[in-house]
């Protein structure tokens, strides 16, 4: 194995795990990443939010658990792709809309 072979096997890439928020678009998420911060005055924990546009060859449809892995730039907003659907969303969006307008 050369050197730039053993640096790239070496390489982890950045993984989050987070819900779809939307699915609109045709080969891309929004998917919403929670993650827990303290605040530096008071101490309190507070619940900071980050959303990501993902690539997303899987299907995955809103409010599913997806893992996402950092990739190389795909647009000029997309740098993550979904790796695995961790978790089914429980309401399809036909049954939630379909609710709604009933």
């Amino acid at each position: 194995m050369t050197e730039q072979q053993a640096t790239k096997a070496a390489r982890r890439r950045n993984e989050e795990i987070g819900v779809v928020v939307s699915h609109r678009m045709q080969k891309t998420v929004v998917v919403a990443v929670e993650r827990l911060v303290r605040h530096d005055m008071y101490r309190k924990t507070i619940k900071r939010t980050s959303r990501f546009m993902a690539h997303n060859e899987l299907g995955a449809r809103r409010g599913d658990r997806v893992r996402i892995v950092e990739s190389r730039p795909l647009s000029s907003r997309k740098r993550w792709r979904v790796e695995a659907i961790v978790e089914k969303a429980a309401v399809t969006d036909t049954e939630d809309t379909a609710a709604a307008g009933a």
